[in-house]
């Protein structure tokens, strides 16, 4: 029996954080599909190629030779045979993968080689438009969020932890930025699924979000009516 777990949100809400532990905790397969999209973007700025030649985009996206894999239990993306983990984790990337992303040609070449992950079945599904676009009939959706303020305190840590030089002014007004684009873009804009839970996670810590998650599984589970059909 297959089984696709969706966690969205915007930046900063901790689902990238939670989704790797729900994965772990059920041993499923944990999809960064906002890494995906990172890659793109490395790509067509290494090979120069402007974000209004779609058609050269798409060709890039269908040859892209990703591969997800795990190193003392860390999470890693390889492009080719490159460790490409650490270099899509910059502001620029940040900021370019949300352009990249807002390329219907791109999108729907990256949701075709999701849907073929997911096709595996025991999937963590983490990103913007997983419940909504690349997996409807999910068996359990979450969206999770938290305040401006909180999102910015945590991106803030997470890139002080990296060793980048950054301020929370900075911070802050890259993600008001990022959401501005990842709302607004006419393709597979961030909001909930319809049939999503909901999960504000500002006065919560990642063990407690977790928790909540677990538990809203354990349920759904057992009255699988409540949810997605099994895919």
């Amino acid at each position: 029996m297959k089984r696709i777990i969706t966690i969205d949100g915007p930046a900063g809400s901790g689902k990238s954080t939670v989704s790797r532990m729900i994965a772990e905790v059920l041993h499923y397969f944990y999809l960064d599909t906002g890494a995906m999209y990172r890659a793109v973007a490395l790509q067509a700025k290494r090979e120069g190629v402007d974000y209004s030649h779609k058609d050269k985009l798409e060709r890039l996206c269908k040859n892209i030779d990703l591969r997800f894999w795990s190193e003392e239990g860390q999470n890693k993306l390889s492009l080719g045979e490159e460790d490409i983990t650490l270099a899509i984790r910059s502001p620029e990337m940040d900021m370019l993968s949300s352009k990249i992303s807002a390329i219907k040609e791109v999108r729907a070449a990256m949701k075709t080689l999701q849907r073929k992950i997911g096709r595996r079945g025991r999937v963590v599904a983490e990103g913007r438009d997983m419940g909504t676009v690349v997996f409807p009939d999910a068996d359990f959706k979450f969206f999770i969020t938290a305040t401006p303020e909180i999102r910015a305190e945590r991106r803030l840590k997470e890139r002080l932890s990296r060793g980048e030089a950054v301020t929370m002014d900075e911070v802050s007004r890259e993600l008001k930025q990022r959401d501005q684009q990842d709302t607004q873009r006419d393709i597979a804009p961030l909001r909930p699924a319809e049939d999503a839970k909901v999960i504000d996670t500002t006065e919560l810590n990642q063990d407690e979000v977790a928790e909540l998650m677990l538990k809203e599984i354990k349920k759904g589970e057992s009255n699988p009516n409540s949810w997605g059909r099994i895919l």
